[in-house]
């Protein structure tokens, strides 16, 4: 289950370039075949890159993404209240 609305939100943001797909439990958003970012539950799904991961989860209510017991590298969760610092209109 993902939050409807939030994904709604998220497709705005991102623009009409953008198409999405049911993945991981949620659904995601992907460009050129790459997911960008998703909703997963009530969270968003951000890829930041193995890079910039660290410095993404310093940031307040972002966490690590898991599948199953492993920590993804190239992506975090984000608290939805964050919609507008992670993707500025």
């Amino acid at each position: 289950m993902y939050d409807e609305a939030l994904a709604a939100r998220l497709q705005e943001r991102l623009g009409p370039d953008v198409t999405s797909k049911r993945m991981f439990g949620g659904l995601v958003f992907l460009r050129a075949g790459r997911i960008v970012a998703g909703v997963y539950g009530p969270d968003l799904l951000i890829r930041v890159g193995k890079a910039d991961r660290d410095a993404a989860l310093t940031r307040p209510g972002t966490r690590p993404f898991t599948m199953g017991q492993q920590k993804t590298a190239a992506f975090v969760l984000a608290e939805p209240a964050g919609i507008d610092e992670w993707f500025p209109r």
